[in-house]
């Protein structure tokens, strides 16, 4: 069976972005947990609440067969975070599907990911992934190798079908 980590703010996440991938996830049998800076009950911006049953730092990578960060206002503190950027960099070495959505995609950015790289982002940290080296194109969808990334909500669903389709679904 399939696992998949989705990494959310503590506060504010997009709930598109977190729930209708979920959704599509869980329609498939594939197995979802929930991962934030803190665990328990979370609030997304519309008025979701999910839980998060892991803190980063005790995310074991080898256990998931993908990371999907998911944007937000909330998210917009966490691009620099050093678990956020760790994390990334540590599915992407293990040759794991990396997928950001929104403004998350600048983490994959700052964890040096996104370097060389097709990828896309809500047009607020554009900059960020150019400054990164990553090639901004501005689509609802980049795919480059084992990397996903999507522009915003309005993606939501072509981001979740298109991680399924690389988890062999």
């Amino acid at each position: 069976m399939a696992r998949v980590l989705m990494v959310i703010a503590p506060r504010n996440f997009r709930d598109e972005e977190y729930f209708v991938p979920k959704g599509i996830f869980e329609g498939h049998s594939i197995e979802v947990e929930t991962a934030s800076k803190i665990t328990g009950d979370i609030n997304g911006f519309e008025g979701g609440t999910t839980n998060a049953s892991h803190s980063l730092s005790e995310v074991e990578v080898a256990s998931f067969d993908a990371v999907v960060f998911v944007g937000g206002q909330g998210m917009v503190e966490y691009i620099d975070d050093p678990e956020m950027t760790k994390l990334a960099q540590d599915f992407s070495t293990q040759g794991k599907i990396v997928a950001a959505i929104c403004v998350a995609s600048a983490i994959l950015a700052n964890a040096k990911i996104l370097s060389g790289k097709n990828a896309t982002s809500w047009e607020g940290v554009k900059d960020t992934l150019i400054s990164q080296g990553a090639n901004y194109s501005g689509q609802a969808l980049e795919v480059d190798g084992n990397i996903i990334t999507a522009n915003g909500p309005a993606a939501a669903e072509i981001f979740g079908e298109e991680i399924l389709k690389h988890l062999g679904f």
